[in-house]
């Protein structure tokens, strides 16, 4: 299955993907190949992609909408940051630029206080 992120910069993440996690309006939901179609909101959170070769990379983002087909996933998102980078300078970066991203995108503290906490448990498997 394949997955697309995209913000109105540019595109975050193109590739293959085995399943993927997203931060929807009703709560957390997954996709797998196959899924029946559907189309819905998501809120500031955290993208859990999980890779053919069952690698996880993880993705925050502030609030967009998804589009899910049986063989494809759109994600159309304001803004976003990868948790990636070749070395831990740059992933340290990327953790604290998607902390802000995900701070200035929540609704309360406790929403922020726990996406935070799942940036930074996910990152600590880069």
């Amino acid at each position: 299955m394949k997955l697309d992120i995209v913000t109105p910069l540019g595109r975050i993440f193109e590739g293959e993907i085995k399943e993927a996690y997203f931060p929807g309006l009703e709560g957390e939901f997954g996709v797998l190949e196959g899924h029946a179609p559907l189309t819905t909101t998501l809120v500031p959170g955290v993208i859990t992609i999980k890779k053919p070769d069952n690698k996880e990379e993880i993705v925050a983002i502030n609030s967009g909408y998804v589009e899910v087909t049986p063989d494809h996933v759109n994600v159309l998102v304001d803004d976003a940051q990868a948790i990636a980078g070749k070395t831990s300078g740059e992933i340290a970066e990327a953790i604290e630029k998607a902390k802000k991203l995900i701070r200035d995108a929540a609704d309360s503290d406790v929403l922020a206080a726990a996406v935070t906490s799942k940036i930074e448990n996910a990152a600590r498997n880069i």
